[in-house]
């Protein structure tokens, strides 16, 4: 709720503030707390700003004193964050990572809100945005979910310094990747493909289980022996994974098929949560797969070429691949591979 209210602040201003006081806003606050703090005795001067012998206009006298409030705090923000950098280094580093965090959900939440806007207005659907426009509203939906779970519990009287404690000991569980610091997203990106990993085997396992089941002898076989490379550690080949399409569009592997185990695994490989009931599970999976496959869509008529590094290996962690020790070259090659084989497939068969 944090975005759209400052987001609200913001439509709502009157146009005699300067665009540069609200850009500046947690700065100012917090550099006027920490100059009446730090500086007990000092106090702004605003007789400077009497108009006895001037005579400006009132609107004249707002914009001078507004001005010079920026000014000043600007100075006192950059004396205040000197201080914390000198004698609480640890608790600097939190902070600065907080208020840029707190910066980049307001911009995120611009963002979204503006290509809302335009899909309203010229009546476009999620699957028509170009990539980056799909990615960033799918990434902003999952991280105000996250948000919105914390102001649920602080909701209670109190609860809020209680949340607080939380955070600072939970932040993978609780706060969204812009309220990590740099050794954190390693850390926890790490822990999270680790959790991913451990339902690998049991993915395979229920392969195998359901390999008697496939009416064709020739897909039989060939399943068989794909599963065996990939117990043995060989990287499959993209025809040889597209051979078997036709296995997962429907009957034994088809969405409607899966049993509530199997949905569970596939949800924990996915990093969605497997604690919901079986209807639950099948349609969070088909929307997960669905959007994926339409970002793959978005994102082979953009070219792999056109994305930054970071926007690489973000795309390869979100389709289940560690990224974070992998060369940015491997991973475009493995991106490569992985479109080859989605925009291959048809939705019913994507998962």
């Amino acid at each position: 709720m944090v975005p759209q209210a400052l987001l609200s602040l913001q439509t709502h201003t009157t146009p005699d503030i300067p665009s540069c006081l609200i850009s500046h806003l947690p700065d100012v606050f917090l550099g006027l707390i920490a100059y009446l703090s730090l500086s007990p005795r000092s106090s702004l001067d605003f007789r400077r700003f009497r108009s006895s012998k001037l005579h400006l206009s009132p609107k004249a006298d707002v914009k001078s004193l507004i001005s010079y409030v920026v000014a000043k705090t600007k100075v006192i923000n950059g004396k205040y964050h000197r201080f914390l950098g000198r004698h609480f280094p640890r608790f600097y580093v939190l902070y600065t990572v907080f208020m840029k965090g707190l910066q980049m959900i307001w911009a995120d939440a611009k963002k979204a809100r503006r290509i809302k806007t335009n899909m309203w207005k010229h009546n476009i659907k999620f699957h028509q945005l170009p990539y980056r426009e799909m990615e960033h509203l799918r990434q902003f939906r999952r991280d105000v979910t996250k948000c919105l779970f914390l102001g649920i519990i602080s909701i209670p009287p109190f609860a809020n310094y209680l949340v607080f404690l939380l955070m600072y000991l939970f932040p993978r569980q609780l706060l969204i990747q812009h309220f990590w610091t740099p050794k954190q997203q390693i850390d926890f990106l790490d822990i999270y493909h680790a959790l991913r990993k451990q339902s690998h085997p049991e993915i395979l396992c229920y392969l195998e289980k359901v390999i008697p089941l496939v009416s064709d002898a020739g897909l039989r076989g060939h399943m068989m022996e794909l599963c065996t490379k990939i117990q043995h550690g060989t990287h499959p080949a993209i025809h040889d994974i597209l051979a078997l399409r036709e296995c997962f569009s429907n009957h034994p592997l088809g969405m409607k098929q899966l049993h509530a185990l199997q949905m569970k695994a596939l949800s924990r490989a996915m990093l969605l949560t497997p604690y919901l009931p079986s209807f639950l599970l099948r349609h969070r999976l088909r929307t997960h797969t669905t959007v994926i496959h339409q970002l793959d869509k978005a994102l082979a008529k953009l070219g792999i070429g056109q994305l930054s590094p970071q926007e690489v290996k973000s795309a390869c962690y979100l389709r289940g691949l560690n990224s974070t020790h992998i060369a940015e070259e491997r991973c475009r090659t493995w991106l490569g591979e992985w479109l080859q084989i989605s925009c291959s497939l048809k939705a019913a068969s994507a998962a």
